[in-house]
């Protein structure tokens, strides 16, 4: 990332697309783009990189899946077997539904969580907006300015043509710092 940006704020969702479909046929990489909802096919509009969560999410769905199966598998079948009304102490018919809902709730909780820890959200965290409105009616779009090469004025003008209520040059945001852990230490130490 680059020391600064050019972040241009647009009114509706026709004029970013239209926006960002011009800036991308004249070379320029977007960074990035905020919106207050949900649009249908930004990302790809704006050339963004697909996301992973969908990854996170069917690996936890099967890996909760299969676990909760092996367990009640050792449960009836191994550690208490019992037999009830002549069935095998195997009995996977019976299980899938359980077997399905646990997937789905281990699927659920790992998304959750895989979301709050990529996106750095956590209690008392300071919100980063490039623009307060884009939380409310506005949209904006992000352009990482290299050190070289770049004509902002170019930018500007193709924002501008599209419909930008303004564009600025800022400083690009710090990258979030993680905290720091404290050393290890031995446990004769904490003795």
């Amino acid at each position: 990332m680059s020391a600064s940006q050019l972040v241009s704020i647009f009114p509706g969702e026709e004029t970013v697309f239209g926006a960002i479909r011009e800036l991308r046929e004249a070379g320029f990489a977007i960074e990035e783009v905020y919106a207050p909802y949900a649009v249908h096919g930004l990302d790809r509009a704006a050339g963004l990189r697909r996301s992973r969560i969908g990854l996170v999410t069917v690996a936890a769905a099967v890996i909760g899946a299969i676990a909760f199966y092996l367990f009640q598998d050792w449960v009836s079948a191994i550690n208490w077997p019992l037999n009830i009304g002549g069935k095998p102490y195997s009995s996977a018919p019976a299980w899938i539904p359980v077997v399905f809902e646990t997937g789905v709730l281990a699927a659920g909780l790992t998304t959750v969580l895989a979301l709050f820890i990529r996106s750095g959200l956590y209690p008392g965290k300071k919100p980063r907006l490039v623009d307060p409105r884009v939380t409310d009616d506005r949209f904006a779009v992000v352009l990482d300015i290299p050190h070289s090469g770049f004509d902002i004025d170019r930018a500007r003008r193709i924002c501008r043509r599209n419909g930008a209520e303004s564009t600025a040059v800022t400083p690009a945001p710090e990258p979030a710092k993680r905290p720091r852990r404290p050393p290890v230490r031995s446990l004769e130490v904490w003795r």
